[in-house]
């Protein structure tokens, strides 16, 4: 299935898409928003399923679909919590402002929950007060769980996963190091996230989906020309298994607490961090890697973060390259 909110009160109104993304039709009448699914979901998935069948088949009355006018799929979440599935992405960064990697973070993973009171539908623009704060896009895959135990393992993880979708973890660069200088993690270098029109369950991605990773390559355009094309089940450190049971180990994780990859990266094939593609290779999901790059290549960074009136395009395709889950496309503008 593929599940979508039309922008309706504070959640949204839940809607089913068709595989193609042409058309919709309304699905609150069973339930009234994809949270409201999620929080019993062995009751509504199957009514829910039933509906994408008749959608398919034309059987049922429908409306064209335009990825511009849907909110994001839960418009507010009980979680958000971001991993760090790809460490080469990790210590990138970390190397831009100063700081070594240790070795712990490959084999335990990062997380930091962010704000999930106010999640950006896929249209709407980056707000942004100035650009001193170093405004950078970070293209991911995220999950989205029914209710998961304290203390669930990895592999039991993997069955409280109902949805994927992709996001847009806006990050202000220049405020980073001076919130982690004081030893409490990302509030305001962290603003509010963006998400991809729809959600898919996870039958919908057919082998694309193994052990909890996603094997399509995450497109990222910077105003029109690429600017990545990582594939996102290569040195995926961690599967979504993992981070699940991460957030898990100390409590409970409620239904519909969404989970995030970390920005996606690739390594290229000879071990260096990687080429732009406009050099040939597989680019980068976010500015700070290219950063980096130009910073051990030539000594300084010459890319610059966001600028206003910039855009930033995320999208994923299938084999036969249709879209996945819509493209999350937004303008830089002045808050």
């Amino acid at each position: 299935m593929k599940l979508a909110s039309m922008p309706h009160g504070r959640d949204g109104r839940l809607v089913l898409v068709s595989r193609d993304l042409a058309w919709y039709t309304p699905a609150d009448h069973l339930v009234p928003t994809l949270q409201a699914a999620l929080d019993d979901w062995e009751r509504h998935a199957p009514l829910l399923e039933a509906l994408a069948t008749e959608l398919e088949h034309g059987a049922i009355p429908r409306e064209r679909f335009h990825e511009r006018e849907v909110a994001a799929p839960l418009p507010r979440a009980f979680q958000w919590a971001d991993g760090s599935a790809y460490v080469n992405h990790v210590e990138l960064v970390r190397k831009a402002r100063g700081a070594e990697l240790p070795d712990s973070f490959w084999h335990d993973p990062l997380m930091y929950q962010g704000g999930s009171d106010d999640l950006r539908g896929a249209r709407d623009p980056i707000t942004l007060a100035g650009e001193a704060w170093g405004c950078d896009m970070e293209a991911e895959i995220c999950v989205v769980t029914d209710d998961v135990p304290q203390g669930t393992s990895a592999a039991d993880a993997l069955g409280h996963i109902r949805l994927v979708g992709l996001v847009n973890d806006v990050s202000l660069r220049n405020l980073i190091p001076g919130e982690l200088a004081k030893g409490f993690g990302f509030v305001q270098s962290k603003p509010a996230t963006h998400f991809s029109p729809v959600f898919v369950t996870p039958d919908e991605l057919g082998e694309a989906w193994t052990g909890g990773r996603l094997n399509h390559v995450l497109a990222v355009d910077l105003n029109g020309q690429p600017f990545g094309r990582a594939e996102a089940g290569e040195e995926c450190t961690f599967d979504f298994g993992t981070l699940i049971a991460h957030l898990a180990k100390t409590r409970r994780v409620g239904a519909g607490s969404i989970i995030g990859s970390g920005t996606v990266s690739n390594r290229d094939p000879d071990g260096s961090p990687g080429r732009p593609c406009s050099a040939g290779g597989r680019g980068y999901s976010c500015i700070a890697e290219q950063r980096m790059i130009e910073v051990i290549a030539n000594g300084e960074a010459k890319t610059p973060f966001l600028r206003f009136g910039d855009l930033v395009r995320i999208d994923m395709r299938d084999a036969k390259g249709h879209t996945i889950f819509g493209a999350i496309e937004g303008e830089v503008v002045r808050a």
